[in-house]
């Protein structure tokens, strides 16, 4: 017994030691300089202008990944999802599918976040996104299956030439699974993919090419990347009455 607590007691000893010299090391890097005195702020945190980093934004306004009856496809779909209507604009009105476009045209499209190696067993909903298809892959092969299937089916060249109503039974169809489409694509996959980043592209800060003026966040009265709005946290029910702002510094 006394044996082990003396081996407890030195483990302590030497983590101890460990932690204050780590702890020594950082206080001597300040500013990226070694040994650096350290400094002191009192009062208003130091702040400069246009000093932070900004995310990368999108520029230019045609298709980068979609083909053209790819985008028609998108461009109806989403137009179902979040439609126009008087509280606020649609999903295409906001640019949603120029949204889409550009993200699977980059690092989401080529699923840098994603585990893609096999096997490919089917999962289950908790396990998340399953599938052999990078994003960019599976928009690309589930739009060529669901115009397919329509084709078919449903007694039209495409899902765009389907009317609205037959566009959203379509849509109900992908979401349940009840749909089955082929190529290997899961149509709940692609569906609930297709909803989130609808959504994403919806609310998403402008910079990234949807949210067109803002206009989702006016409808709800978001303030954007404002620096300051805690003035109007504690007055629940009272109508925000400054437009919001983009990360780029876009006002609305």
């Amino acid at each position: 017994m006394a044996t082990k607590v003396n081996l407890q007691r030195r483990k302590l000893l030497i983590s101890s030691v460990a932690a204050g010299v780590a702890g020594a090391a950082v206080a001597m890097v300040h500013d990226g300089e070694l040994g650096a005195p350290p400094q002191t702020i009192r009062g208003a945190v130091p702040w400069k202008e246009g000093t932070a980093d900004s995310p990368p934004g999108v520029s230019g306004s045609d298709y980068a990944y979609f083909t053209a009856l790819e985008a028609e496809f998108i461009e109806a779909a989403v137009a179902r999802l979040i439609p126009h209507d008087d509280v606020g604009p649609g999903a295409v009105e906001a640019n949603v599918p120029f949204f889409l476009d550009r993200q699977l045209a980059g690092p989401f499209g080529r699923g840098d976040h994603f585990y893609l190696g096999g096997p490919w067993a089917k999962g289950t909903p908790e396990q998340g996104y399953q599938s052999r298809f990078t994003p960019a892959q599976l928009y690309r092969a589930a739009i060529d299956a669901v115009d397919q299937y329509v084709a078919a089916n449903l007694g039209a060249a495409t899902f765009a030439k389907l009317a609205a109503a037959d566009q959203d039974t379509a849509l109900k169809g992908l979401e349940s699974g009840e749909i089955k489409l082929e190529g290997g694509v899961d149509a709940k996959s692609f569906f609930t993919m297709l909803l989130q980043n609808t959504k994403e592209g919806y609310f998403s800060d402008p910079i990234y090419g949807g949210n067109k003026n803002m206009g989702s966040w006016k409808m709800i009265g978001f303030p954007g990347a404002r620096a300051d709005f805690m003035d109007w946290v504690d007055q629940p029910g009272k109508t925000y009455p400054l437009g919001p702002v983009s990360i780029s510094g876009e006002k609305a």
